[in-house]
């Protein structure tokens, strides 16, 4: 295995390909602005609305770019995944979209709407203990048995690429930046919006954001090596990755700027805005960028915000916005 120092990231040109490659696939989704955040924030936010994106996040960039690239036998063998949710609806959605088979591992506490739109997309669900069971090793035994590809979350090239065409698409949508913040579990987002940022906006500070208790990426950066920390007790399901991938994290320490970390409270406070002042359904982990960039975006600045995903149970989401806690 090639040490960390050896690891190489995927490049803008891979960026600019998977942005080729998705022209008609994807949503070119909004950039949506409010005066109520600007003035919160004391700065100009342009909040990318990836909670629009077809599955409802911004992972099906990444999953579109991966499976449309995979030649006839694999494709005929289908593919597998892991996921908490947004993952597995969007490989699930590509898979049929290209005619692929999928097989997705999903925890058994994982969102129901996440669970059934997965299922609904054609993906046969397998279900595990997030707290106890190896997911990547059942997903390595079913590749090993059946012949199918793996189709990790977060810590692929094509991924990584398909997931920096939202920053991408943002940039071109509204000009220079001096500020990004991204939410951050196991660093797929982040990593591709700090590729595409670094080229296209070099005087662009790139922050990512991790939850409170799950703070992966900071903990491996100060150690200097991948650090694993236990499942994270949070509503942002979707950040509850216990660690980065050699790829993600080589991309981090190498293009973001600064970590930093939000609380559940933050996060529900974030949900309530964009529902009340932009009438937008957003889920906890799509909030993380803008709960941040509410608490410390420089005056003035122009930032840009990705808004991850809104894929919400309803119940899980009436009670957080009715109290501002967790469920």
């Amino acid at each position: 295995m090639a040490t960390l120092d050896a690891i190489s990231i995927p490049t803008f040109s891979d960026v600019e390909d998977a942005a080729a490659r998705l022209v008609g696939i994807a949503h070119v989704t909004p950039v949506m602005t409010s005066a109520h955040l600007d003035m919160l924030a004391g700065a100009q936010l342009f909040l990318k609305m990836e909670s629009v994106q077809r599955g409802g996040a911004f992972k099906f960039r990444g999953a579109y770019n991966a499976l449309s690239r995979l030649d006839g036998a694999a494709a005929h063998h289908g593919v597998v995944a892991f996921s908490s949710g947004n993952h597995a609806q969007a490989v699930a959605l590509a898979g049929r979209m290209l005619g692929i088979r999928a097989t997705i591992f999903m925890p058994s506490d994982a969102p129901a709407a996440k669970q059934a739109a997965t299922r609904g997309y054609g993906a046969r669900v397998i279900l595990y203990d997030r707290r106890n069971d190896d997911r990547e090793a059942m997903a390595r035994r079913l590749v090993e048995e059946d012949g199918q590809t793996l189709i990790p979350p977060f810590d692929h090239p094509h991924i990584i690429a398909g997931q920096g065409t939202a920053t991408h698409e943002l940039i071109e949508q509204v000009g220079p930046l001096d500020r990004l913040y991204v939410p951050i579990s196991g660093g797929g987002l982040i990593a591709g919006s700090a590729i595409a940022a670094a080229a296209m906006c070099p005087n662009c500070e790139i922050i990512g954001v991790e939850v409170a208790g799950g703070d992966r990426a900071r903990r491996s950066l100060d150690a200097n090596r991948i650090v694993r920390i236990d499942i994270p007790d949070t509503i942002a399901d979707g950040a509850q990755a216990p660690q980065m991938g050699p790829i993600t994290f080589t991309a981090v320490r190498a293009l973001v700027h600064r970590l930093t970390t939000v609380t559940d409270a933050a996060l529900g406070q974030a949900m309530r805005l964009c529902m009340e002042r932009m009438k937008q359904v957003v889920e906890p982990t799509g909030c993380m960028g803008l709960a941040a960039a509410l608490a410390d975006a420089p005056s003035g600045a122009r930032i840009g915000v990705i808004i991850s995903g809104g894929n919400v149970d309803p119940a899980v989401y009436g009670y957080i916005i009715r109290t501002g806690a967790s469920a």
